[in-house]
């Protein structure tokens, strides 16, 4: 087990211990969306296994008709046929990313998080082999990048700030100091992470 990988996991929901209702961030969305059933959704959280390790995510293309030209992780909507988030995780990022599952170790669940699109997403974070190979799904993704793991795990490169949305108001998170722009849900995740590891308050 590498550095990285003790100090994230010991943060985790272990795999046989899924993280349950409400959502972590529920009641700051409770106001906006109401009682509305959320969709379930899973991302996976690829922590690629190198001397300088980088998490992955992807860039989405400009016209889709959702999150278009938006960071996120690999994921979606839970399929019926999904035996659970790891299974939603994986499939989702064969699908996008041409993942080689063989290559990427599930380590453990984040809490889950409800987006303002109404979907429920759990995290699912894994150790990526150093080697993994990547490809974007060329109809979804625009391209795929990946980011330190040491900046993203550093509270100093986060910046919050308050919006007001439909007469109330939300705290966004957003990373400072890197490009695309990672901001909204996919950052309040790492947010949730650093908390988890108790490197935020």
């Amino acid at each position: 087990m590498t550095g990285w990988q003790d100090a994230v996991e010991q943060a985790l929901h272990p795999l046989v211990a899924p993280p349950g209702q409400p959502a972590w961030n529920h009641a700051s969305l409770a106001g906006l969306l109401g009682d509305v059933p959320r969709a379930d959704a899973a991302v996976l959280v690829a922590i690629r296994d190198a001397p300088d390790p980088g998490v992955v995510f992807t860039l989405r293309r400009d016209d889709l008709e959702h999150h278009a030209g938006q960071v996120s992780f690999p994921g979606g909507r839970t399929d019926a046929e999904d035996a659970d988030a790891v299974a939603t995780a994986l499939r989702e990022g064969r699908e996008e990313i041409a993942l080689d599952t063989r290559t990427v170790e599930p380590l453990g669940y984040l809490d889950r998080i409800e987006t303002i699109s109404g979907f429920c997403v759990t995290p699912v974070v894994a150790r990526m082999a150093a080697d993994a190979v990547l490809s974007p799904q060329p109809d979804e993704v625009a391209r795929i990048f990946e980011v330190p793991l040491e900046f993203l795990l550093d509270p100093a490169n986060l910046h919050a700030y308050d919006i007001h949305l439909r007469g109330q108001r939300r705290t966004i998170y957003e990373y400072r100091g890197v490009a695309p722009r990672i901001w909204g849900a996919t950052a309040l995740m790492l947010v949730n992470l650093l908390r988890r590891m108790g490197r935020m308050p």
